[in-house]
């Protein structure tokens, strides 16, 4: 038995012979590897719904560049750079000088997002707020390649410094070298067996054979 009572909106449809449609649903945004190359808004980016956590994304110049996630030769070393990191911060006398250090950290620069692998906010003397608080150094571990090679020395470079970044370290595990960029100053590179130390962490020393000594036993591992 069905009601007699009419729908009002439908029945004052009918009556003004208005063609009523139904809405879809509306788009979600669900980043993954099939969206690699499509444009996007800084906005759209932040805002998607869902990430496949299989891909590393990036927006760069409004264009989405979805990358394979770091090897571990690279995940390696960026953890025992996190944790001389931390003791630095609970142990040494001037260590309160870091507020705090992520890894994996999306960076905003003029026209692009950045996933940087590490990033160090230092002279706060507060805890860092993400969304304001522009990172003080940002540390990238290079990865195979030509591409990789021209993207971390010269790309991200330009990019980082312009955005307001105090220092960006590039850790090379084929080069063996450390080289710290700082805006309006030459490069500083650091070899193999050398000890990098800023004036950003005061009384902070980062022993660069450390860091490459962990990126080799992994390498070493997997050819076991």
């Amino acid at each position: 038995m069905t009601s007699g009572r009419k729908n009002p909106r439908t029945e004052a449809s009918q009556l003004m012979g208005v063609v009523e449609i139904e809405q879809p649903e509306e788009t979600r945004l669900v980043l993954g590897p099939e969206l690699a190359g499509t444009l996007m808004t800084p906005d759209e980016f932040h805002d998607a719904d869902e990430v496949d956590e299989d891909f590393r994304y990036e927006l760069i110049h409004g264009v989405l560049v979805v990358t394979p996630p770091p090897l571990e030769e690279e995940r390696g070393p960026n953890e025992e750079l996190g944790g001389l990191l931390y003791l630095y911060r609970m142990q040494h006398p001037q260590g309160s000088a870091l507020d705090d250090t992520l890894s994996e950290q999306y960076v905003s620069t003029q026209d692009s997002i950045r996933r940087a692998d590490r990033v160090i906010w230092a002279g706060l003397g507060r805890a860092p707020n993400p969304r304001k608080d522009f990172p003080t150094i940002v540390v990238e571990f290079v990865s195979e390649g030509k591409r990789n090679r021209l993207r971390d020395y010269h790309e991200k470079r330009a990019e980082y410094l312009a955005a307001g970044v105090r220092e960006y370290w590039i850790i090379d595990r084929f080069a063996r070298t450390l080289t710290a960029c700082r805006s309006g100053s030459p490069d500083v590179e650091i070899p193999h067996d050398g000890t990098y130390q800023t004036p950003l962490l005061p009384g902070f020393e980062l022993p660069l054979a450390r860091l490459l000594a962990v990126a080799d036993r992994w390498r070493a591992s997997k050819q076991s």
